[in-house]
């Protein structure tokens, strides 16, 4: 037997400093020498998230999904350089942790970094909320009336806001190596890129591919201009409802689309 310990699985938040560390050239490390680093940020929104669940119909459990960072103007003059990829960073590495929960959320993960007056150097507030595309329903917090510092994404608008009981079923897909993908009231991108929510690491695939919107009663998937299409049964396709049983193939990936209940 080997005597050799196991490999720990790498956390959301280990990949989230490497990915930091790629991020210009290493400039994070000295702007944030001596003030509050972006770990202990996505430290807090894992926190938010964990206090802030919400059991639906059919057992599943929403999360907040937009998440507003308060820093100190100090801290804040010194990011503001880098505050979008930062704030790109924590909404990727959020969506990740919230998968891995298997939890639920309305549409895009959101995160905007905004000054706080009244904070002293190094300390910072997040706020979180459930945001549905078009009305914000505060999580026990109020919410910030500042407009957005920076929103990684651009489909909000697209989202559903919540529907009454959705048949009680559950959707989803599934992957040809048995892999389920549960979906969300709302919008859904697939892709491989950063701005995805369902990414797929298929070289076939467009970081923008295909967007699947569900209402509560139907999903409908839509073609994004993808590079080489999307095909239902065999079928290339720009926008279609989806059946139960229905074959999705994008790049070499194929999804197979569930309704259980």
């Amino acid at each position: 037997m080997s005597s050799e310990p196991e490999e720990e699985p790498v956390s959301v938040l280990q990949r989230f400093e490497k990915r930091l560390e790629g991020l210009v050239e290493g400039a994070f490390a000295k702007v944030f020498k001596g003030v509050v680093h972006p770990v202990e940020i996505l430290n807090a929104m894992q926190r938010e998230a964990e206090a802030h669940k919400a059991i639906l119909a059919g057992g599943r459990t929403l999360v907040p999904n937009r998440y507003v960072i308060d820093l100190s103007p100090y801290d804040h003059s010194r990011l503001a350089p880098y505050a979008a990829a930062l704030a790109q960073e924590l909404a990727q590495s959020q969506a990740e942790f919230i998968g891995e929960q298997a939890w639920t959320v309305y549409g895009d993960v959101i995160v905007e970094i905004e000054r706080g007056d009244g904070l002293d150097t190094g300390m910072f507030r997040v706020t979180a909320e459930v945001y549905t595309g078009g009305e914000v329903a505060p999580v026990q917090q109020p919410a910030y009336d500042a407009a957005p510092a920076y929103s990684p994404y651009d489909q909000q608008q697209g989202g559903y806001p919540p529907h009454g009981g959705h048949n009680g079923r559950n959707v989803g897909l599934v992957s040809g190596d048995g892999r389920t993908y549960p979906l969300q009231m709302g919008s859904t991108v697939i892709g491989r890129g950063d701005q995805a929510n369902l990414r797929l690491p298929d070289v076939g695939i467009s970081r923008r591919h295909a967007r699947l919107d569900y209402d509560g009663s139907q999903v409908v998937l839509t073609d994004l201009g993808s590079t080489n299409g999307t095909m239902v049964n065999g079928q290339r396709v720009s926008a279609v409802a989806l059946n139960p049983g229905d074959m999705i193939q994008l790049g070499t990936t194929t999804l197979t689309f569930r309704v259980d209940g």
